[in-house]
Formats: C-alpha cells, structure tokens, sequence
C-alpha cells in the first residue's frame, strides 16, 4: 500500500460507480466538497455498499430520539473503542462540526471514561462503550441506567443500532486500510 492509497483493495472512482451509487454519493460529495474514502473503498462491492448507505442513513439520518450529535458522539467512543482511525477522523470530524467543540472527538476517542460529559452524553458512551466491547455482559442494570439518564427505549436501541453498525465499519476499515481524507483532520477545529 502506497502512502496515498485510499485501500489496500484499490478503490472505485465516482464516474466508475454504478449510475445509483453515483448519484447518492455525488450528492454526499456536492455537500461534504469532497468523496469521503470510505464510499470509493467499499464501491468494489456496490450492492454490500447500497446495503451499508441504506442502514447508516436510516441510523444516522434520523430526526427521531437521539440528536445528530449524540448519534456521532456513540460512532466516535465506539470507534475509539475499537481502534478505528478512518472511524474516529471521519466521525470525530463531524461531532466537532455538530457540537462546534474541536476537542470533544478527541477526548471521547482516546480516553471515553474520563471525559466530562453532560449525565445525557455520559449514559450514551457508557452504553456504547458497553456494547461495543463487552455486550454479553450487558444487563437491564446498564439500561436502567441510561433510562434514568433520559433516554428513551428507542433511543437506546439506537445506541446499540449504531454501536452495532460501526463495529462493521470499524472492521471493514481495518481489513482494507481504509486512509482517511486530509479534510476530515481539520474540519470543526478551524473557523470556517
């Protein structure tokens, strides 16, 4: 793998993709200004990345429960947990953009136990940090404990949903050395 390598599998380019994955991650690029890697990487599979794209918008793109920002908030512990780079620049980029906090991605990343959160945000990274690394041991004493930090039913199996769907990703990013882009580095630590 070359330094600038988007996979250790290659990777598809935007006009190589089927006209669908185009469109879809034409409109992420039009948005973002640029193709996040992860979309190029995972397009040499295009119905595994339909089935991806369909499940992380109906998770992450929801007005329902949890905020956009807590949703990003459980993908960064969850990442970090996990030991995803691409995961944890990518995402911490955009919890830094939904709080306008430049360190909180960097903080729940590396150090999700000590980080000081509201009781809201702190019962959404224990749970997270629950599922992701041990959630056999998962109990209703762990979920009662988010209940009485507010959250809902739905929104805990929102926590595990997302939890669930990143540890995916975290170990597809890890199979393909998965490189982040240079933008996702700076994005919500600078004015824009």
């Amino acid at each position: 793998m070359t330094d600038q390598s988007v996979s250790r599998f290659g990777h598809v380019e935007v006009g190589d993709m089927p006209e669908d994955l185009r469109n879809r991650i034409g409109a992420i690029a039009e948005k973002s200004g640029f193709v996040p890697n992860v979309f190029l990487a995972l397009a040499r599979r295009p119905r595994e990345l339909r089935a991806f794209l369909d499940y992380h918008d109906a998770l992450m793109d929801s007005d329902d429960g949890l905020s956009k920002a807590e949703r990003e908030l459980v993908v960064v512990a969850t990442s970090g947990a996990n030991h995803c780079t691409y995961c944890v620049v990518a995402h911490g980029a955009i919890l830094r953009v939904r709080t306008k906090d430049a360190e909180i991605a960097d903080r729940v990343a590396t150090n999700p136990y000590a980080v000081e959160l509201s009781p809201r945000e702190r019962a959404i990274v224990d749970l997270a940090l629950m599922i992701a690394t041990d959630s056999a041991s998962l109990t209703e004493a762990e979920l009662d404990d988010a209940r009485v930090a507010g959250l809902s039913e739905d929104e805990i199996w929102d926590v595990g949903a997302i939890t669930a769907l990143f540890a995916l990703s975290n170990r597809m990013a890890h199979l393909t050395a998965l490189r982040p882009n240079p933008e996702f580095f700076l994005m919500g630590r600078l004015p824009r």
